[in-house]
Order: C-alpha cells, then structure tokens, then sequence
C-alpha cells in the first residue's frame, strides 16, 4: 500500500466513524491472523487523549495502526524510537500527526503562567514555543504545536528524514474535531 492509498482508506474509515456506520471486526479471528506478526498500513503519534483512539476515529481493525500517544503530541527519544519501528521497520506509507480539538496539554500550556517542575514541565517546554508563537490563542497553538512536531521529528531522526526524503513515508498533519468526529488534513 502507497501513502495515497493509506491516506484513502484511513478518510473512508473517519468517514464511517463519523456517520455511526463502523464495520463489524471479528477480533477473534484477527487476534490470531496477529500471531504471525504486524503489518499496519500507518503510523500515527496522537495525544494521549482518552477521547482520541485512531483505531476508532478512523474504523480499523486490531493490527492495522502502528500507534504512539503522548501528551500534547510531545515527541522525545522513546517517541521518537517507536516512531522509527513504524516507518522503518513495519514500512508504513504514512506517518500522521493526529492532534484534535480541546487539547489539554496545549490548553493547559497556554494558560499557564510561569513554569512547572519535573516531567510535566518538560512536556509544557516542548509545546511553549508553539503556545508563544500564537500569542497562547488556543486553537491556532494546537496547529502550530503540530507542525512543530513534524519539524522536531525531522531534525532529531535521521531515520524519518531519509524515509521522507526517499518518498517512502509521507508525514500528513490532521486534526481531530471532538465536536463531529471529523478528521481534516491540514498538511
């Protein structure tokens, strides 16, 4: 599968999430078609969100998403591993940012005087410049903080970087809309 038709099959399964109309899995089947190994079609770093499940939002089936979640889409050298698993060991097409609506870490960023300690605060450090750059308006902070993202992933994993410059990942920037269950690619 190509990122292009990754890309397809991922909007045809928000599609459906969107409508209530999601495909009936047979996990039982699949856990055991699993046990041979993984073969998604898509790797994706979401926020931790509890309200934001890829495997939902885009109406897949268990195998199928290679998924990182962390707060705020913060990217570090664990995320960073996990992702390189997914671009260049599992050979997915595409590498989504998937950020959504009602952040709470770039909401709490934002609203946030001063600093924090310890390993929030770390995760607050890599969503300020994002926050700053969009005067802590919220909305545009959660878009910014996505594309700052990318930018981090391609300077700090030579791995992605190649993958991306070869043409065999494409990195697509989107946001979940907790509102309608929509998914928009903003890149």
């Amino acid at each position: 599968m190509n990122a292009e038709e990754a890309m397809e099959r991922l909007m045809e399964g928000n599609a459906r999430f969107v409508k209530g109309d999601a495909k009936k899995y047979d996990f039982i089947a699949r856990r055991k078609e699993l046990l041979e190994g993984q073969h998604p079609f898509a790797t994706i770093l979401t926020c931790s969100d509890s309200r934001v499940r890829p495997e939902f939002i885009f109406d897949t089936n268990i195998g199928e998403i290679f998924n990182i979640e962390t707060a705020g889409n913060v990217v570090d050298s664990v995320a960073l591993g996990s992702i390189e698993y997914g671009v260049e060991h599992l050979n997915t097409p595409i590498l989504m940012v998937l950020g959504h609506t009602k952040c709470g870490a770039v909401t709490a960023c934002c609203q946030l005087e001063g600093e924090l300690a310890g390993n929030l605060g770390e995760i607050m450090k890599k969503i300020k410049p994002a926050a700053l750059k969009k005067n802590k308006e919220i909305d545009p902070a959660i878009e910014e903080n996505m594309h700052c993202v990318k930018e981090c992933m391609l300077q700090n994993s030579p791995v992605i970087k190649k993958f991306v410059d070869e043409g065999k990942v494409k990195v697509v920037l989107a946001k979940y809309l907790l509102e309608t269950g929509e998914v928009k690619v903003l890149e």
